[in-house]
């Protein structure tokens, strides 16, 4: 209840550095600077407007004890909205004209009221009379016109009370403030109280007040002796200005004589004019016994300086401030050159704070004023120079404090000043709050200050690496403080090394110097708060360290290490940094907390995860990471058994899958290429030589020899490879291998139990499908001689189960009757055979002496002579398409024959246009074989064309052709996919579609089964003559 005027009067002086505190303390003064004026009788009052019980102007809070209405523009009371458990309300700054007897009637609980800064002219007598409790009350700057004494009668409890600044004329009290006993803190008078007389105060002559401020007009025009006689008070405050009536001043200090006061405070002492006068109106000051003397505001010259400082010197008051002084010399000053008549004055404490002319501080030509004050405190003069006999007259200044001055390095440091043995009982320096640059002429300046422990150059520009050379600082220097300027990290090596405490709060510092912490070994607090640090070295040696503030940095990443060569640390403060949960932070919280050696000041609510994203804003206190995240013993137990597991998977997987053998495979594979590219290079011939590899087991050879071989060989011009015949002795198996099956068109795979089991047939299929990749397996032919189940095979046959899964393959029947039609299905397969051609390669000549090569090359059909046909010119409309057939026959075939050297005459007459007109004959005047060749088209071509190219067969046209025309065969196959198979094995190109080439391959390859099925039906019955021939 007491907060206002303790704010007011005792706190305010205290021994202050800041004069901003003093600020505040000055204007809260006013309240206790005005006299009271007499109140006026109102009439009955006029009830209030309605508001708003449940939602109204005001804010109330605290369990409904407080209620805020401070600057809402209220013009009266809302007191529908008030509940009666009320005990603060804050009325002030609206538009209130008036305090009515049912505006406070149901607070009985009411404590505070403050009404300053309203319109109030009137307060109704009963205003206050349920309101018993009330012990603050503030009228303050109002417009009463008399001082409501009839209204505050029954506040018996009232502890403070402030109605100064009013318009009423008198100071008068009434008689009912003598029933006051529990006042402590009274402030009255205002603009209009022209003078004080002796009754105006015999209400106060039995209390003891703890404050008593009096305002009166600022043209003064009577004081009567004895009217502050009766006055008893700790806090004395005037407000009035004595321009007119400087004789009123003794006459007040008389009578403030013989009594004891911590502060007395003048304020507008001369408020429009300096004094002229040669009286000395501070005379009776030696009566005064008080601890601290204020002037603010006011008009001073040298003169009326004088007259204050002579009498001070006489007086037990050890504190003097001046504060918002104009100051200016007289214009009749002369300085005599006798010196100044200020020699003796002895002071604890002298404030010079917001001066207007920095001359006040030689006042008269003289700093001697100065020689015996222990605390010098001069703020806001902003002087520009400090001449070198001012630092010698300072000889007992222990407290010196220049900040807020603008002051630069040539200002306070003068180099044409001898500083030795200046400043001897100098310990603390603050020289805060100004454009000071070099640390240098800091270090020079202050070497000299022998007792000086305490140094403060805070909110400059010091830190730079130009000026930041060659320091050297008085050792006695133990607490620095150095917050808010610009350090890089190298001007640290400039900064005193025997601190105890260090202040590098808010320096931009991005990375800590530790070559100086090494040598401040002696350093037990360090602020480092709003840096930029990134980082916390891992080997920061500090044995004296005890208390640390690394808070408000940019470092993410804090454990252990981090501060394990600090012994002696038990404070910490690292909180608000841009944290990585891990857990190695984990860990160092963790151990922080249970070993309880360190205090983290700010735990927990600063500590928040800025890293990893999902964890952003998390109270580090609530992050538990996983145990197996965290324990490195186990993630490498973990990790190890996890290789093992793989490892043995692994070769279990190599096991089952023969990847040794495959590895093997490729190896030798890569080196029988290497060699044949070296082959290559030498002019080695890379066409193809044979027109299919036979792979097989020894096992199957017989069945190789004596049906496969002489079926495709001597009945066919195919030209085969077997390994028995065609290796060439001296060369790498492996070799002979690959060199074949890449010689061969297609590759043969002659499938039996004996093929599974035997490893140089893996090895061929191996080398078969490495040739084969990106071919989708078209040049591999599987012929399963006898029945093998897939699921069956070794897991290194993989490849081999998809293929008989997926692709045709053909299966030897063992009837002799199906087995014509497996031959054709073998040769459809294998695709056209072609005769050969002579070739330079006779390392590849393999059955014959002859040093020649079989190259595969296009086919030849057989020869047969030019004969002039008479009748070409007679052809029916039907050989139309026949022209048409054998045009593009001929542009196809001419196509394919380009490529040889060495095209048959014969093949080119087959093919010339001019013989296939002579086919078209009349079928009665036409060969036999020239019937048939007519027949073979025009059953092709009345099959085609019903759907899509007229020129092809599609599938459905081609089923309908062999259902037409060749039941008997369809009849006979009980597989219900066999056109599916015959368009898949005909349609070469992979279009779709069966052109007239592909077509006849179909008639040829049926044609020829049934000749070798006759020629075998004739061997039989002729067995003799049959076994010559074989």
């Amino acid at each position: 209840m007491f907060k206002g005027f303790e704010r007011v009067y005792i706190n305010s002086f205290e021994e202050e550095t800041s004069p901003k505190r003093s600020i505040t303390m000055i204007w809260k003064l006013v309240n206790f600077s005005a006299l009271l004026i007499g109140a006026l009788t109102s009439p009955t009052p006029s009830p209030s407007p309605n508001t708003n019980t449940d939602e109204g102007p005001c804010r109330i809070y605290s369990s409904g004890r407080s209620a805020d209405c401070l600057g809402r523009q209220l013009n009266s009371v809302p007191w529908r909205q008030f509940p009666s458990t009320l005990e603060d309300i804050d009325l002030s700054y609206n538009k209130l004209q008036a305090v009515h007897a049912s505006d406070f009637l149901r607070l009985p609980q009411l404590r505070i009221l403050k009404l300053q800064y309203n319109n109030i002219s009137h307060i109704d007598k009963d205003a206050f009379k349920n309101n018993l409790l009330l012990e603050y009350l503030d009228i303050f700057n109002n417009s009463l016109q008399e001082i409501p004494a009839t209204a505050l009668t029954p506040l018996l409890n009232l502890k403070e009370l402030y109605m100064s600044n009013n318009i009423y004329k008198h100071a008068t009290l009434a008689d009912s403030f003598s029933k006051f006993v529990k006042l402590q803190v009274l402030s009255m008078g205002g603009p209009l109280v022209m003078g004080l007389k002796k009754a105006d105060f015999q209400s106060l002559k039995n209390m003891k007040l703890l404050g008593f401020a009096i305002k009166c007009s600022s043209n003064l025009s009577y004081y009567e002796p004895g009217s502050l006689e009766v006055i008893q008070t700790m806090q004395m405050s005037f407000d009035m200005a004595i321009d007119q009536q400087p004789k009123a001043l003794p006459l007040m200090l008389r009578d403030l004589a013989n009594k004891t006061f911590s502060v007395i405070q003048f304020r507008n002492l001369f408020e429009f004019m300096y004094y002229m006068g040669e009286e000395d109106i501070f005379r009776d000051l030696k009566y005064i016994t008080a601890h601290q003397l204020i002037f603010h505001r006011g008009k001073f010259n040298e003169n009326l300086m004088r007259m204050a400082l002579i009498n001070l010197q006489v007086t037990p008051i050890k504190r003097l401030r001046l504060q918002y002084i104009d100051f200016a010399r007289s214009p009749t000053f002369v300085d005599s050159g006798a010196g100044s008549s200020i020699t003796d004055l002895v002071l604890d404490k002298l404030d010079l704070w917001y001066i207007s002319n920095p001359d006040i501080l030689r006042f008269d030509w003289s700093f001697t004023w100065f020689n015996k004050i222990k605390e010098l405190s001069i703020q806001y003069v902003y002087f520009n120079s400090v001449p070198c006999d001012a630092w010698t007259e300072m000889q007992r200044v222990e407290f010196l404090d220049v900040s807020n001055n603008r002051l630069k390095n040539e200002f306070i440091f003068n180099q044409l000043c001898h500083y030795k043995g200046i400043m001897p009982n100098l310990h603390t320096f603050s020289i805060n709050n100004n454009d000071l640059t070099s640390l240098k002429d800091m270090s020079t300046l202050t070497r000299e200050f022998q007792q000086l422990q305490v140094l403060d150059f805070s909110n400059n520009k010091l830190g730079s690496v130009e000026n930041s050379q060659e320091c050297i600082w008085q050792k006695n220097i133990t607490r620095l403080i150095a917050h808010h300027n610009q350090f890089v990290s190298e001007a640290l090596l400039c900064l005193p090394t025997t601190v105890h405490y260090l202040d590098l709060s808010y320096c931009n510092l991005d990375q800590l110097n530790m070559a100086y912490f090494e040598k401040a070994t002696n350093l037990k607090e360090l602020l480092l708060s709003g840096n930029k640090i990134k980082f916390i070295p891992s080997k920061w040696e500090s044995p004296s360290l005890q208390s640390l503030a690394l808070d408000g940095n940019s470092f993410g990443l804090i454990s252990k290490a981090s501060f394990q060569d600090m012994p002696q640390l038990s404070h910490l403060r690292a909180g608000n940094n841009p944290y990585h949960c891990t857990c190695e932070l984990h860990a160092f919280v963790q151990d922080t907390l249970s070993k309880g050696k360190v205090n983290l000041t700010d735990w927990p609510l600063n500590y928040r995860c800025y890293h990893p994203e999902p964890l952003l804003n998390t109270v580090i206190s609530k992050y538990f990471p996983g145990q197996v995240a965290c324990d490195i013993r186990l993630v490498i137990i973990i990790s190890v058994a996890t290789t093992a597991a793989v490892i043995l998977i692994l070769m279990l997987i190599c096991y089952i899958f023969d990847l040794p053998w495959y590895t093997k495979a490729t190896y030798q594979i890569i080196r029988a290429r290497y060699r044949a590219h070296k082959e290559n290079a030498a002019g080695e011939l890379g066409t193809f030589t044979y027109h299919a590899f036979i792979s097989y087991s020894h096992s199957d050879a017989d069945w190789v020899r004596d049906q496969l071989l002489p079926f495709l060989e001597n009945r066919n011009p195919y030209r085969l490879c077997i390994h028995e015949r065609d290796f060439m002795p001296g060369r790498w198996i492996i070799d002979n291998i690959i060199d074949n099956i890449d010689s061969s068109r297609k590759v043969i795979f002659v499938l039996s139990r004996h093929f599974i089991n035997s490893d140089w047939c893996n090895y061929e299929l191996y080398f078969a499908q490495q040739r084969s990749m990106g071919k989708t397996f078209s040049d591999v032919i599987l012929v399963v001689k006898e029945p093998i189940d897939p699921s069956s095979l070794p897991s290194k046959y993989c490849r081999l189960k998809k293929m008989l899964s997926n692709k045709t393959y053909l299966e030897w029947p063992q009837q002799v009757n199906q087995q014509v039609f497996f031959w054709a299905q073998l040769k459809s397969a294998l695709g056209k055979p072609t005769m050969t051609r002579e070739g330079r390669h006779s390392v590849k000549s393999r059955n014959s002496s002859m040093e020649c090569v079989s190259v595969i090359g296009p086919e030849i059909e057989d020869r047969r002579p030019e004969v002039e046909n008479p009748n070409a010119d007679k052809a029916g409309p039907q050989n139309n398409i026949i022209k048409e057939e054998c045009a593009l026959l001929t542009a196809t075939e001419s196509q394919q024959l380009s490529g040889s050297n060495e095209i048959s005459h014969v093949a080119l007459w087959i093919t010339s246009e001019r013989h296939c007109q002579d086919i078209n004959c009349r079928t009665e005047m036409c060969s036999q074989l020239q019937t048939a060749m007519e027949n073979l088209i025009t059953v092709f071509h009345s099959y085609s064309g019903k759907e899509g190219d007229k020129y092809k067969l599609s599938k459905a046209e081609l089923k309908s052709l062999l259902q037409g025309e060749l039941a008997d065969f369809m009849a006979a196959s009980k597989d219900p996919m066999v056109v599916e198979k015959i368009m898949k094995d005909l349609d070469e190109n992979q279009d779709g579609q069966v052109d007239f080439q592909e077509f006849v391959v179909l008639v040829a390859a049926l044609t020829v089964a049934c000749n070798e099925f006759f020629e075998d039906f004739d061997k039989s019955s002729e067995e003799d003559q049959g076994s010559k021939e074989a």
